[in-house]
């Protein structure tokens, strides 16, 4: 499409043609184009129109679960501001039952009850006060599909309205431009011919001028860019003015991506739609935050909404340079770092390279083509070779394995824009030939990204080595005294490398997730069966047998928690260390039980169960290794987790609870840990609670936590063996349950 509004290039017998134009079907064809324009105008005018009514609805709703979380709250709350002077018993006496009566009391209702007077109904109104404002600050709005209703379902409409208004203009904007290019000035120059009079009026040159403009105006409609315009117009309406949506769809719609909309409706701002900046911000110096905030990041080659803090961890990577992202499990790791490379190559670089364990790689595959306009690229298997020499070629996403990366010769000669290693734990003993084999390829690559959610799982000294493949000279500075003086500081002085986040900081509408231990008791059979796995002193037999006899004691436990998982229509994850144990699980549960999931499962079979799984209608159960399907999947559909025995780290199960209780879950997540008691499940808890403890005080932003010792046994003949740290702690739980038992 092109317009000359001079007219130069439109030769005297289009003019006098277009003479027989002027009026009404000059009117006709102006009207059209200003049509063409004022629709493309208003689609891009709709994100912003659909952001505010969101966030006036949402500021409604918010309002409403507030009001609901008061009425929940018994007068006694006010002892928590008052002391024991609340006055709650005269109050309740009263039939003030709930703080949210209080608020709409009045100072005169107070006083009026016996035994408060004026002071005192000032402090009942202060504390109420108070009350209501920690709850309303802590208070955000999420959706509830299992309770929906016409609130809920307006406001789901227009975020999901949103979403398409952001992609209508995004693709459409670029189009209004060419065409307001090749039409602004002629629609001025031809403005006379829709009026006879006004072409009466006009000197000869400006009639000629007006004429040529219109013969123009006739060629830019009648072109077939105009003609494919109005179709991606009326495409993009009908998006944004949700035709054909019903109730079952919208909701649909949000089971199926929850995660999607609720980023879009993260961007609204407003009540409940924003988290605090500095947990977003990892807590990160000031000075540091401006910095990597100075240059915003381009977005042009993602396709999926990213939330603030999101954008945020893909501006940390790239400023940083060469830094780790260690936001907890289920934040989008993968995402942030995919917007990272989209944001290089919008801005020129070509070649990414994202090195991941073999497990996980199809997933990454499947998010490249999903939250990016980059081509992925397969570095495993037979055709690895082959498709290295085309990513070499043409760019784009690469993803390989540990075990792969060593072999792709051609690639070590190449220089890469970003190396981006996941479960980068995985090398962090620099012995190793997978570590060095990273480090290599970190040496040739401009820039480095190491996601890990569990970096110091062990000890501090395993998170220095990771570290140090990335900033040498601030891994020697991190030194003991960092880690004595605690968490704050320690955090300060790895910032320039490191950044996380919690999901309690920046995923406000994220579901509750309830953790239950489910201990059971050994039934005689069981006990048996355990005794003897402890005299031979066999530790895998010791942890399975509350599986092994006819009837075991955790295997009815589990089909308890599948049939009410099953009367709730919830979808259930049941994971184990064993391949054993899912097997007599599967036969138990039957024909609902898909699976396993298990190490000589290839990556795609893996993401085919999960896809059945998760598009299953109502229940469904998964049966998985927990060293397979706890790492990299998502299973969002599930909101049920079983973990049949309690594992040696405590980043195993919180991997694997994360599989379910992340992003895009729409439930609560409940979460079944099934102990034997007396048994060695007692003391591998033992061992998870000192890890945790190790854990949760440098990696996150938390004040130094105590934790009361255990013993082991209450016999005073304690063996010196079980407190000796040079004998293994697996050997040592043994000798524990020998010693508890009388065996040894």
């Amino acid at each position: 499409m092109q317009g000359d509004a001079s007219g130069s290039q439109v030769d005297d017998a289009a003019i006098e043609r277009a003479r027989s134009n002027v009026g009404r079907t000059a009117r006709d064809l102006l009207s059209k184009i200003e049509g063409i324009r004022l629709r493309a105008e208003t689609l891009l005018a709709q994100p912003e129109a659909l952001r505010a009514s969101a966030r006036d609805q949402t500021a409604a709703l918010t309002r409403r679960q507030l009001q609901a979380e008061l009425e929940n709250l018994p007068t006694t709350a006010l002892q928590e501001v008052m002391g024991k002077s609340g006055k709650h018993t005269a109050l309740q006496g009263a039939g003030y039952l709930t703080v949210a009566q209080l608020v709409a009391a009045s100072a005169d209702e107070l006083t009026a009850i016996p035994g408060i007077g004026p002071k005192t109904a000032e402090r009942i109104t202060t504390a109420v006060r108070t009350i209501a404002d920690r709850t309303g600050q802590a208070t955000r709005f999420s959706f509830r599909p299992d309770s929906p209703d016409a609130q809920q379902r307006d406001l789901l409409a227009t975020v999901i309205a949103i979403r398409h208004a952001d992609n209508a203009a995004s693709e459409v904007a670029p189009l209004l431009d060419e065409f307001a290019a090749a039409t602004s000035d002629l629609l001025s120059a031809a403005a006379p011919t829709g009026r006879r009079l006004s072409m009466l009026v006009s000197g000869r040159a400006r009639k000629r001028a007006a004429l040529a403009a219109l013969v123009q105006l006739e060629a830019v409609s009648n072109h077939p860019r105009t003609a494919w315009l109005e179709q991606e117009l009326a495409r993009h309406e009908r998006a944004v003015g949700l035709v054909g949506y019903t109730d079952e769809r919208l909701w649909g719609e949000y089971s199926a991506d929850a995660a999607t909309v609720n980023a879009t409706l993260s961007t609204v701002g407003g009540a409940g739609a924003t988290v605090d900046a500095e947990a977003a911000q990892g807590f990160i110096p000031e000075e540091l935050r401006q910095r990597i905030t100075a240059v915003p990041l381009d977005v042009r080659l993602v396709k999926s909404t990213l939330r603030g803090y999101q954008v945020f961890g893909a501006q940390y990577a790239i400023h940083q340079e060469r830094a780790m992202l260690g936001d907890e499990m289920g934040l989008g790791k993968t995402i942030q770092a995919l917007a990272a490379a989209a944001h290089l190559a919008a801005n020129g670089q070509q070649r990414f390279l994202v090195v991941c364990p073999a497990s996980v790689q199809m997933n990454w595959l499947n998010e490249i083509a999903k939250h990016t306009r980059l081509s992925p690229h397969n570095l495993h298997g037979a055709t690895r070779d082959a498709a290295a020499r085309k990513w070499l070629r043409e760019g784009g996403v690469a993803v390989t394995t540990f075990g792969t990366l060593a072999r792709l010769e051609e690639v070590k000669q190449h220089d890469t824009a970003m190396l981006i290693v996941d479960e980068a734990h995985y090398v962090k003993n620099p012995k190793a030939v997978r570590s060095q084999t990273v480090d290599d390829a970190a040496a040739r690559a401009q820039r480095v990204l190491f996601l890990t959610g569990t970096p110091m799982e062990n000890r501090v000294e395993e998170f220095r080595n990771l570290v140090g493949y990335l900033q040498p000279q601030l891994a020697r500075r991190v030194d003991a005294t960092d880690v004595v003086a605690g968490a704050n500081r320690f955090r300060r002085a790895v910032a320039p490398v490191y950044l996380r986040r919690n999901q309690e900081d920046v995923l406000t509408e994220l579901p509750d997730k309830i953790e239950v231990d489910d201990w059971v008791l050994l039934t005689p059979q069981d006990e048996a069966a355990y005794r003897e796995a402890v005299r031979s002193r066999n530790l895998m037999a010791m942890r399975q047998a509350a599986f092994q006899t006819a009837s075991p004691a955790k295997l009815d436990r589990i089909r308890e928690i599948v049939d009410e998982a099953r009367e709730d229509g919830r979808k259930v994850i049941v994971f184990s260390f064993f391949l054993g144990v899912l097997g007599r699980i599967a036969a138990a549960i039957g024909p609902d039980a898909a699976g396993p999931i298990c190490g000589s499962v290839p990556p795609r079979e893996r993401q085919r169960l999960v896809d059945e799984f998760s598009a299953a209608r109502g229940h469904a159960v998964l049966l998985s290794q927990i060293d397979a399907g706890g790492v990299g999947l998502n299973v969002q559909a599930a909101s049920v987790v079983v973990l049949a025995e309690p594992q040696w780290k405590p980043s195993t199960e919180e991997q694997a609870i994360a599989r379910a209780h992340r992003m895009g879950q729409i439930r609560t997540v409940q979460v079944h840990r099934l102990l034997a008691k007396d048994s060695v499940d007692e003391r591998m808890r033992e061992v998870q609670e000192r890890k945790r403890l190790l854990f949760d005080e440098y990696a996150r932003k938390s004040d130094a936590k105590e934790m009361d010792s255990r013993a082991v046994d209450t016999n005073d003949h304690r063996p010196d063996d079980l407190d000796n740290e040079a004998i293994p702690v697996e050997w040592r739980i043994v000798l524990a349950e020998q010693h508890r038992l009388g065996l040894d």
